[in-house]
């Protein structure tokens, strides 16, 4: 068994031109303050870190660390989750997701794969230059317009979709063996990686690349309405990321699952601050450390009704009172006594 680490905070919800949000000393001394001892990095936020620059740079790498350390924290991961997502588009989404991209490769989607390719690999060096063993992004996805197989699927066409999806992200995937880094793909609606079944077919695509691994998120499990405790029974050796955010599920006679185009507010799965949906905390906590889960515990804020500032005010001890401070001896070791093979013998009876 293994102590979760935390609790951390995922900055990209909190980036904001007001101070403190509007810096990296900010940031780093509102979450300090709010007793935080991680944070986890969105690499499109330049003010927050240089990817190209820690890229290249072992010098830059040092100062960066020493600087977030000077305030009692660590970083968690680095996240390409906007860059991951841009490896794979279909063409139904570019002009929506050109807005994750820089004006020079906007209507242009082969430019636009290329870039977002270079800037995930940058972010494994950075990684490792850091001294980071996880990185957190998003697969992308060629197929999600079919999630709901209406036309049909044509035969083969799931194959094809993660046969290429495979491609696109095994010379991604070699660079961070390389680098020596785990690329964890946050589980998630919208992405080609968005359950189990689709987890192992993408795993199987890349030849079962020790690098495919999980950032677990309980809430993207509760709105598509699986079950996300037997999910980590399953999964449980490959997720080496975790988000910690809650969610609710309440559907009526006039909405469920799809939401019916409505704002998050009126959807009957809606995201919501720690304390406030409908997850098992304590029984998620327990089985990540039960089985050894060497992962940092990071609040993603993404509540419809609560302010970032109260959810990461409590965020932080609702986290800290999850953790698990896994034990290293058995409860019933007082009674036990020294090996000898002729008592085991005779309770035996032989």
């Amino acid at each position: 068994m293994k102590t979760i680490k935390g609790p951390a905070v995922f900055l990209a919800q909190f980036v904001d031109e007001k101070a403190p949000f509007n810096s990296l000393d900010g940031l780093c001394k509102w979450a300090s303050d709010l007793g935080y001892k991680g944070i986890q990095i969105p690499t499109w936020v330049d003010f927050l870190i240089d990817l190209d620059k820690a890229a290249e740079s072992q010098t830059y790498c040092d100062e960066l660390k020493g600087k977030i350390n000077s305030y009692g924290l660590e970083i968690t991961e680095l996240s390409t989750h906007l860059q991951g997502q841009l490896v794979a588009v279909h063409p139904a989404y570019d002009l929506m997701f050109d807005n994750f991209a820089p004006d020079k490769v906007k209507n242009n989607p082969k430019a636009r794969t290329e870039w977002a390719v270079d800037v995930v690999k940058k972010a494994a060096t950075a990684s490792r230059r850091l001294g980071l063993s996880a990185h957190a992004t998003f697969s992308g996805s060629l197929l999600w317009h079919t999630a709901h197989p209406w036309p049909q699927r044509p035969a083969g066409l799931v194959e094809m979709g993660f046969e290429e999806l495979a491609n696109r992200w095994l010379p991604i995937l070699n660079h961070y063996d390389k680098e020596g880094v785990d690329v964890c793909y946050e589980i998630h609606p919208g992405e080609d990686l968005h359950d189990g079944d689709t987890f192992e077919r993408f795993l199987a695509a890349t030849g079962n690349h020790k690098r495919v691994n999980i950032l677990y998120d309980p809430s993207h499990f509760v709105l598509q309405q699986l079950d996300y405790i037997a999910y980590i029974d399953h999964y449980h050796e490959f997720i080496k990321s975790f988000h910690v955010k809650d969610s609710e599920f309440n559907p009526t006679g006039k909405k469920g699952a799809f939401g019916g185009y409505n704002d998050w507010g009126d959807r009957a799965g809606r995201y919501r601050s720690l304390g406030d949906g409908q997850i098992d905390f304590k029984t998620i906590f327990s089985k990540l450390t039960q089985y050894g889960c060497d992962v940092w515990a990071v609040m993603e804020w993404e509540c419809c009704i609560k302010s970032p500032e109260q959810g990461a005010r409590e965020g932080a001890k609702f986290i800290q009172d999850h953790i698990i401070e896994a034990t290293e001896k058995t409860f019933d070791d007082f009674a036990g006594a020294e090996i000898d093979k002729t008592v085991l013998k005779k309770i035996l009876g032989l």
